[in-house]
């Protein structure tokens, strides 16, 4: 229910407008099942989730990059009470994403380890 949940609440806030250039990467589509994969199952599992986790990083970057010009552009509103509470809407919105975003990775790593364990504990039974 937490992945649903946290998936969810990533593609609300990647799909605001204030960060349209951002696309929010694909979490893999499906992770090998640890019981049942192969040896080069698992490793395309790694590199899957290599690959998201990589494309969270530039995600985050670009977030930050444009939440650092869009606040570079409140240099002309003058009264500084409006600007700094601009300046903090932009960086907090920035910063929920970032937090989706990661939280989202994390998950995605947990569950490939989950499945790197079942897939261990099968190599054991082997021998």
């Amino acid at each position: 229910m937490k992945v649903l949940y946290s998936i969810a609440l990533i593609g609300a806030l990647a799909t605001g407008n204030a960060y349209a250039a951002c696309t929010y990467p694909p979490p893999p589509d499906k992770l090998p099942d640890g019981a049942t994969a192969t040896r080069e199952d698992m490793l395309a599992g790694k590199k899957l989730v290599t690959e998201f986790d990589q494309a969270i990083g530039a995600y985050n970057t670009c977030l930050q990059k444009e939440a650092d010009e869009a606040i570079a552009k409140l240099a002309s509103i003058t009264d500084e009470k409006e600007r700094e509470a601009k300046k903090a809407d932009i960086q907090k919105m920035a910063d929920q994403k970032h937090n989706a975003a990661v939280e989202a990775d994390e998950q995605i790593a947990t569950r490939f380890n989950e499945q790197l364990r079942a897939y261990n504990a099968k190599q054991k039974e082997k021998k």
